[in-house]
């Protein structure tokens, strides 16, 4: 399992995910599922992945194949906006599962890849989106300024709490970080390392990217402030009255 999140802000984007990708007493396993496209002062492009890992680095090996291929067919650096973007990530999520889907039936348990995509183009404002494994999306909104995929239900309340479109890149990457703190404390198949990206509106470059290891300074800090505040406050609440 996973978790990854991204939110759409007036200030830019952020981007965040773990790198678990097995769990249990004695096997697990770490690869990055952030996959970054960047071309300064043209177009930045970020996919997060969840589901089988042999599935999304799949899809992510054939657009960076058609990226790379001097054909002139449409790709993700000829893409004229991000709508174009998610039409090549799901014209390549369905290529794949049409090759590997009828062998995955069964135990095996069918085809199973989402992304988390979003980024700028020139010209064009940031824009969020995920697709799901059939190949179909949704835009995030100023309604709904954040996305999630995978083990989505134990950050989502912190999220709902705090982000909003006015939300600054700054506040929104703590919190973000403290999500993944509480997910990893309740679910074994979520973990460390952590990769966080920070994308500032109009800039087209990435700036702030940063991987988070197991024992991390700042990471340790903040989880443990964050205990400290949630159990200060929870004393202080108001007593029931019978």
């Amino acid at each position: 399992m996973t978790y990854c999140v991204a939110a759409l802000l007036e200030s830019g984007m952020v981007f965040a995910s773990d790198s678990r990708t097995n769990a249990g007493l004695d096997d697990f396993a770490s690869f990055c599922k952030m996959t970054v496209f960047e071309r300064r002062g043209d177009r930045v492009l970020v996919l997060l992945s969840s589901g089988s890992l042999a599935g999304t680095q799949a899809v992510i090996s054939l657009l960076r194949q058609r990226a790379d291929a001097d054909d002139g067919s449409p790709n993700v650096w000829t893409a004229r906006t991000m709508f174009d973007v998610m039409r090549l990530v799901s014209d390549a999520v369905r290529a794949i599962e049409d090759r590997d889907g009828p062998y995955l039936k069964g135990p095996a348990g069918g085809f199973n890849a989402s992304f988390l995509v979003g980024g700028q183009i020139k010209g064009e404002a940031p824009r969020l989106f995920r697709m799901y494994a059939e190949g179909n999306f949704i835009e995030a909104s100023e309604g709904t300024p954040f996305l999630q995929t995978g083990e989505a239900k134990y950050g989502k309340p912190i999220i709902d709490r705090v982000i909003d479109p006015d939300t600054t890149l700054a506040e929104a990457a703590k919190c973000v970080l403290v999500s993944f703190d509480s997910t990893m404390r309740s679910n074994l198949s979520v973990g460390m390392p952590i990769d966080l990206l920070l994308y500032e509106r109009d800039s087209l470059v990435i700036q702030h990217r940063r991987r988070f290891a197991e024992g991390d300074t700042y990471f340790k800090q903040l989880s443990g402030e964050w205990s400290a505040g949630v159990r200060k406050v929870f004393r202080e609440l108001p007593e029931l009255a019978w």
